[in-house]
């Protein structure tokens, strides 16, 4: 099984992008972050030609996420329980087969200090408590999408100067660690030790040609899937495009049986 997470910075701007990495790549499952578009106004029927199901949690112009899968996908719940009809869309789960997806879009958190940033804070909270309230470690289960922070200094360009920016402060770093205290293991990382790999790169000042990246997006997975994860990599060809997203795809295979 092949699990990817992709922020395409809105679908309708990288579907082309999209569409080709499907066809070359072939993932039984593609999370989408940012999509950037109402439920409504998704391609889905591009994806049906592909042979893609698509579940959807969309958003006029901002946020939003999706969920495309080889074969159908079951129990599909959007956001928190309990959020209202006005809550961000950033959250969605489908069961694809038997493994739970759960794929999210992190709020980014900016300005340091501002509401935005403690609201980051809570919202990454009420994901543990989301986890343990659905899920159980010992089923297999993905967390996948942008999670717009990088957990450790192998996962940014400067540690020392970009410990007080957002995405990469201690205390974003340490609000996701009851997420992997969970349960959860970083996919990446039983296959890759080094530093200087990263999915993410600013449009400005030529970030991605001077690879001044971050590692923020990820696939953490339950025990179950670790001790199945046979490879796992970020796809840098894509940031190559023209007019590409900002982030990369991440992939993860498995051995299921």
């Amino acid at each position: 099984m092949r699990v990817a997470t992709w922020n395409v910075n809105s679908i309708a701007a990288r579907l082309p992008h999209v569409t080709a990495w499907l066809a070359e790549h072939q993932p039984d499952v593609l999370c989408l972050q940012e999509i950037k578009t109402e439920t409504a106004r998704f391609p889905a029927a591009a994806f049906a030609e592909l042979g893609y199901t698509a579940a959807v949690h969309g958003q006029r112009t901002y946020n939003g996420v999706a969920i495309l899968a080889r074969g159908e996908l079951a129990d599909v719940a959007r956001g928190f329980p309990g959020d209202d009809d006005g809550a961000p869309a950033r959250l969605i789960a489908a069961s694809a087969g038997s493994v739970r997806v759960v794929n999210v879009y992190v709020p980014n958190g900016a300005p340091l200090g501002s509401e935005r940033f403690t609201g980051k804070l809570a919202w990454l909270a009420r994901l543990r408590d989301y986890l343990a309230q659905t899920a159980q470690v010992s089923a297999p289960l993905v967390l996948c999408g942008d999670l717009n922070v990088a957990p450790e200094d192998r996962d940014v360009f400067d540690p020392v100067a970009l410990a007080s920016q957002v995405l990469f402060t201690p205390e974003e770093r340490a609000a996701v660690q009851p997420l992997l205290a969970w349960g959860l293991v970083d996919s990446f990382r039983l296959h890759h030790a080094d530093a200087g790999l990263y999915s993410w790169w600013d449009y400005r000042q030529g970030s991605f040609r001077r690879n001044l990246g971050l590692r923020i997006d990820h696939i953490w997975i339950t025990p179950p899937l670790a001790a199945a994860c046979t490879a796992a990599w970020i796809d840098v060809a894509p940031r190559r495009q023209e007019r590409p997203s900002d982030h990369t795809p991440v992939v993860a295979d498995f051995a299921l049986g």
